[in-house]
C-alpha cells in the first residue's frame, strides 16, 4: 500500500510549524526522520492531510555542553548521535545505546527527538532518557517549558506533548568522575526490537555504589525503573552486590507483559541476566 494524498510544507522556523499545526490541528503531523512515521502511512494507519518537514528548522539542531548538561537538538540524526564524541565523553550510556538502534540506514535518516516523540516501548533512547534524568525542551505557541522523563513518557506511543507542541532538545547532565553505565538488551537479530533492555548508571562513591538507577525496557508500556531493587545494590561494593537478591526484588516489582513474541515469564528471566551482567561490569570497572 502507499500513502493518502497529503500536502507537504517544509518549515524554516518555529514560528512557521506552529502556523501550520494551529491551521490544521489533528490533520497535520511533524515529519523529522520519518522513520517511523512513513511506515505507518504507507500501511494506512495513519493518513495526516498536512506533514510538517522539521528538518531545517535550525533551532532543532544541534550537539553542544553548556554548564554541565549535554543538550541535543530533537532534529539531530542517530547517526550524528553515535559518531559523536562530546555524546561519548559527557553520556557514555547513551553512546553504549546508539548501535543497538535498529540499522545503519535508518540511524542515517531517523532522529534523537523523533525516536523519544514516538514513545515506542521497546525502543531504547526512552530507558536511557530515564536512567540519565533527562529534561524535556518543549515549546508551543503559548511558549516553552521542560518536562523530565518521568512526566514526559505517558504510556505506549503517548508524551506529554501537546497537539500544538514540538520537542527541541533533551538535556542530560553530564557524566561526573566514578560514574558508571551499562546497557544491553536481547533481541533475536541485531536491529530487531528487543525482547528485554537494561540501561544502568551508578556511581562510584568512597569504593561503593551510589545513586543508582536501572531502567528496563520492552517489559511494560513504557521504560520501568526498578528502584528498589537499585537501592539494594547502593552502599555496596559492585564486587559484593547480592545479585540474587537484586534479582529477586526485579521479580517482585515488575512483572513484564506478554508481547506478540515473547512472554513475560521469558522476559523476566532475560531481566535477570541483564542485571546479572550489569553488575559484573560495574565490578570490572571498580577493580581497574
Amino acid at each position: 500500500m502507499k500513502a493518502s494524498v497529503f500536502e507537504y510544507v517544509r518549515a524554516r522556523s518555529l514560528d512557521e510549524v506552529f502556523t501550520v499545526l494551529s491551521e490544521h490541528g489533528d490533520e497535520a503531523k511533524i515529519l523529522a526522520g520519518g522513520q517511523s512515521l512513513i511506515p505507518t502511512m504507507n500501511m494506512r494507519f495513519t493518513a495526516p492531510e498536512v506533514l510538517v518537514d522539521v528538518s531545517g528548522v535550525a533551532d532543532l539542531q544541534g550537539i553542544q555542553v553548556k554548564d554541565g548538561v549535554l543538550r541535543i537538538g530533537a532534529m539531530s540524526r542517530h547517526a550524528d548521535v553515535l559518531n559523536s564524541s562530546v555524546v561519548a565523553e559527557h553520556a557514555p550510556l547513551i553512546a553504549k545505546a546508539m548501535p543497538s538502534i535498529a540499522h545503519a540506514t535508518v540511524r542515517n535518516r531517523g532522529t534523537f527527538g523523533g525516536s523519544l516523540c514516538h514513545a515506542d516501548p521497546a525502543a531504547e533512547l526512552a530507558a536511557c532518557a530515564l536512567a540519565l534524568d533527562a529534561r524535556f525542551n518543549i515549546r508551543g505557541p503559548g511558549g516553552a517549558r521542560t518536562a523530565s522523563a518521568e512526566e514526559f513518557f505517558l504510556g505506549a506511543y503517548t508524551t506529554c506533548l501537546a497537539k500544538d507542541e514540538i520537542l527541541l532538545s533533551v538535556d542530560v547532565p553530564t557524566a561526573v568522575s566514578g560514574s558508571l553505565t551499562f546497557f544491553d538488551e536481547v533481541a533475536r537479530r541485531n536491529g530487531d526490537y528487543a525482547m528485554a533492555g537494561l540501561a544502568a548508571t551508578t556511581k562510584m562513591s568512597e569504593g561503593h555504589l551510589a545513586d543508582t538507577r536501572l531502567v528496563f525496557f520492552a517489559v511494560g508500556d513504557v521504560a520501568l525503573s526498578a528502584t528498589a531493587a537499585a537501592e539494594l545494590m547502593d552502599g555496596n561494593p559492585a564486587a559484593a552486590v547480592d545479585t540474587e537478591a537484586v534479582c529477586d526484588a526485579i521479580a517482585k516489582e515488575i512483572q513484564p507483559v506478554d508481547d506478540l513474541t515473547t512472554s513475560g515469564s521469558a522476559k523476566l528471566a532475560m531481566m535477570k541476566v541483564l542485571v546479572r551482567r550489569a553488575v559484573n561490569i560495574f565490578a570490572q570497572e571498580e577493580g581497574a
